[in-house]
């Protein structure tokens, strides 16, 4: 993979991010009120708190990983160590995400377009950021700048 390309994809992996992150948020109060309609009012009131922690949680968290992804892809294109291990270990955490939410959450979710989308969005972002931090420099291009470029 070319160093501009390489560049291009983790920038987009890392708006996905943001995109994901934002989609998390937005979904929460809908996440509320489905809560609201299925359960009791006791369930509603003991199981919407939890629910909202954990989603406005993972929200925030995917904003600073897409974040680091963007400010770190230049850096990593050009070789530079810190970079590289920043741009991989966003993307190998953000390739758990798919199998973990089918193995939890099942394909009947799917059914519903803001998780499908929100699936959708994190298996684009794992592909990509899985791609451009693992997929080795041209030769020419491996060993430039600090760190040694993308070479294992």
């Amino acid at each position: 993979m070319s160093a501009p390309l390489r560049l291009l994809v983790l920038r987009i992996g890392g708006v996905l991010l943001l995109i994901l992150g934002v989609l998390h948020l937005a979904v929460t109060p809908l996440i509320a009120q489905l809560i609201d309609r299925a359960a009791t009012l006791e369930g509603a009131a003991w199981l919407t708190p939890p629910m909202l922690l954990n989603h406005v949680v993972v929200g925030i968290l995917l904003l600073p990983l897409g974040g680091l992804t963007l400010y770190a892809a230049p850096d990593a294109t050009a070789g530079v160590r810190w970079a590289i291990v920043t741009t991989r270990a966003v993307a190998l955490t953000v390739a758990t995400f798919p199998p973990v939410i089918l193995l939890l959450m099942g394909t009947e979710y799917l059914a519903a377009r803001p998780f499908l989308v929100a699936v959708g969005v994190a298996c684009a972002a794992a592909v990509t950021l899985l791609l451009a931090a693992f997929w080795p420099a041209p030769p020419s291009e491996a060993g430039r700048g600090a760190g040694g470029g993308f070479a294992p």
